[in-house]
């Protein structure tokens, strides 16, 4: 089991920041891949970034690439999103999840990551609303 809880979600200006952190428990020594994905009022959950545990590849969608940023904590248990440039758009909840190791995962293309059905488990959300 692994759990995840995220913390950091509030209400910004267009063009302010804002830092997500996940902290995940458990069988975290398991985990291939951590993501983040979020869900807009209206619309399917979507991918946003991703990150591999075993050596800090990163993976991001086009709409935030350059302006978010995944990266994994000292401890080697929390995982951050750093949110820059917000826009009204990046308004959704955003969750954090969790992929486990399979055999023969290192393999394959690592955008496989961006497929929210791969992944194991998954937060509660904690909403993030961008003013115009």
């Amino acid at each position: 089991q692994v759990q995840l809880v995220e913390s950091g979600g509030g209400l910004v200006q267009a063009g302010g920041s804002l830092r997500l952190s996940c902290a995940a428990s458990g069988r975290t020594f398991s985990t291939y891949a951590m993501g983040w994905f979020r869900r807009a009022p209206g619309k399917e959950r979507e991918f946003v970034a991703a990150i591999r545990w075993s050596d800090g590849n990163t993976y991001y969608a086009d709409s935030v690439k350059g302006r978010f940023t995944i990266s994994r904590g000292n401890a080697n248990n929390t995982v951050y999103l750093q949110m820059n440039s917000l826009k009204p758009e990046d308004t959704a909840v955003y969750y954090c999840a969790a992929m486990l190791g399979r055999p023969g995962l290192g393999r394959i293309n690592f955008a496989i990551v961006t497929l929210r059905s791969l992944y194991d488990y998954w937060g509660q959300g904690t909403q993030v609303t961008v003013s115009s």
